[in-house]
């Protein structure tokens, strides 16, 4: 997805929401030391979603990816390496391994959404910086952190080598740092937001998120879970839509999908109270118990409704096809693996069946 077809620059809950308040593969280490750079103090969520204005905001690699020159060097490579680590790659036209590396390397960078920069570097056009560093054969990546460089290969690595380089730098490079550590600070400003109850304000961050990182899983579902908590459930169908095909197993997705086909089940229930006195008449109305569990659900009574589903299958386990425990496993599902009414349910459950 890119910005063309990103639905989060006119975000389905409104247009306020998301603006931000085989070559040869030697490794080459560097020991030269780095130097220290001085911790930036956190910033808020705003401030870390201002931060990531432009990224993603182009098909040419978000703005991870730039060539340089001699005189840009320092500003693309030792100044923005104090933010997060630079990978330069020194090629030339008529290199064929440069050619075959070209667009492995910038796959893997976009991959790691800002943990690195890919700058890139014609040594045709531009020899002083290579020879200056010494390198003799191209292709050739040079990390560079906190001004100094580090790390490098040469040679045209597969895909899969290049991930794990990339992984290498950033973890010796320490605490994440650039776009990547803003997006992982604003989800989190999010998630605490919905803990808090404010469902409206983290669906601003979350669509703030999904406008830089239109497939990031976490605001998608954030921002799925947000908007059916405030009653938006078409909106949250539609971004729901937008995940990715290899993203729609995920838990936090399951989870959401699993709160919107119950809130279709219970919108054909009917009366509450009709549905006591039915089950007041005739304690095996299972079907009457069974519609005030999923009310119950509705309600947010988790307890509630288990024990409603529970009942049923210790007087009839059959009923409904197990229709009983069939729909129990899809409150747990619903509620997260780890809220404390599934844990309980699920030993009520386990006890009921094993005793």
């Amino acid at each position: 997805m890119n910005s063309a077809n990103n639905p989060y620059g006119g975000n389905p809950y409104g247009a306020t929401y998301g603006q931000a308040s085989g070559q040869g593969n030697t490794s080459v280490t560097y020991n030269t030391s780095a130097e220290t750079a001085a911790p930036a103090e956190a910033e808020d969520s705003a401030g870390a979603l201002s931060s990531l204005a432009g990224f993603g905001s182009s098909d040419s690699a978000a703005g991870l990816i730039k060539d340089t020159t001699t005189a840009g060097f320092a500003a693309d490579v030792i100044s923005e390496s104090r933010n997060q680590p630079v990978l330069v790659d020194f090629w030339a036209p008529w290199c064929g391994p440069c050619r075959q590396l070209t667009p492995l390397i910038e796959s893997a960078v976009n991959a790691a959404q800002g943990t690195v920069k890919l700058v890139k570097m014609n040594i045709d056009d531009h020899p002083v910086i290579a020879g200056q560093l010494g390198i003799q054969s191209i292709p050739a990546v040079i990390a560079f952190v906190n001004g100094q460089p580090v790390d490098g290969f040469m040679g045209a690595l597969p895909e899969s080598k290049i991930k794990e380089f990339i992984d290498k730098v950033a973890k010796s490079a320490g605490a994440k740092s650039g776009p990547q550590a803003a997006i992982e600070e604003a989800l989190a400003a999010a998630q605490e937001m919905q803990e808090h109850g404010e469902p409206d304000q983290a669906a601003q961050i979350y669509a703030a998120v999904l406008q830089n990182v239109p497939d990031n899983v976490t605001a998608l579902a954030g921002l799925a879970e947000c908007l059916f908590d405030l009653g938006e459930l078409e909106k949250a169908r539609e971004v729901l839509a937008q995940v990715p095909d290899k993203q729609k197993d995920d838990a936090k997705i399951r989870a959401v999908e699993a709160r919107l086909a119950l809130a279709d089940q219970v919108a054909h229930l009917g009366n509450p109270a009709e549905l006591q006195a039915r089950l007041a008449a005739n304690p095996d109305d299972h079907q009457a118990r069974f519609d005030l569990a999923m009310i119950a659900n509705a309600l947010d009574k988790r307890e509630e409704a288990a024990d409603g589903l529970l009942a049923i299958m210790k007087a009839d386990r059959t009923w409904n096809d197990d229709g009983a425990r069939k729909q129990l496993l899809q409150f747990f599902e619903a509620w997260g693996f780890k809220d404390p009414a599934t844990l309980n349910g699920r030993r009520k459950l386990s006890s009921l069946l094993f005793s």
